[in-house]
């Protein structure tokens, strides 16, 4: 009886504990939301968002509608150039911004990023997952290798770029099975591995 109700806790740790960890996750998301989306909304009047019964929702649609509203914008050829005037004169100067900026178009523009995914051979058959921040063009590379589950935070270092083997899948994809402690990994491996036999 003993070991029944032993293994029945166990085994309802196994599948209460994540889905706990998913709602606390889901919860701070939203409450980070409200918190960027709180800027926007006293541009257009605080009275207009007070009792809400789902900020966070809320949250999402203001911050997609003024993306999209800013991605028009940011399409115009004159504004472009005002957007590169002030982020050359104030926001480059910004500690941290350059670093968020590259991060965010990793993430957003996969396809057009500069950064991207690969491992660092380690001579053995093996490598260190890493994302490739920028060619030197004269045979080194600067890379970030990642600690899990962190993706995007880890040590800076200058490799050969002949020991980077690039992978075939999005930064998305790559960052995620980072944070999985690697969990999907092998899949990019595969990936690459397919498109080389293809050639």
């Amino acid at each position: 009886m003993f070991k029944f109700l032993k293994d029945s806790l166990l085994i309802g740790l196994y599948v209460l504990l994540p889905i706990l960890l998913l709602w606390i996750g889901i919860r701070e998301i939203g409450g980070l939301l409200v918190q960027m989306a709180t800027p926007i909304a006293d541009l257009i009047g605080s009275k207009y968002f007070e009792d809400l019964l789902a900020p966070g929702a809320i949250a999402i649609i203001l911050i997609v509608v003024t993306s999209i509203l800013i991605g028009i914008l940011a399409r115009l050829g004159f504004m472009a150039a005002v957007g590169n005037r002030l982020e050359t004169a104030i926001l480059n100067h910004v500690p941290m911004y350059q670093m968020l900026k590259v991060i965010c178009g990793a993430l957003v523009r996969s396809d057009e990023s500069s950064v991207s995914p690969a491992l660092v051979s380690d001579g053995e058959g093996g490598g260190e997952p890493c994302y490739v921040m920028e060619d030197h063009g004269n045979g080194l590379a600067t890379v970030l290798l990642p600690w899990s589950p962190a993706s995007f935070a880890g040590s800076i270092r200058v490799v050969p770029a002949s020991r980077l083997t690039y992978l075939d899948c999005t930064i998305d994809e790559y960052s995620r099975s980072i944070s999985l402690m690697g969990v999907g990994v092998a899949e990019c491996m595969a990936n690459e591995s397919e498109n080389r036999r293809e050639e």
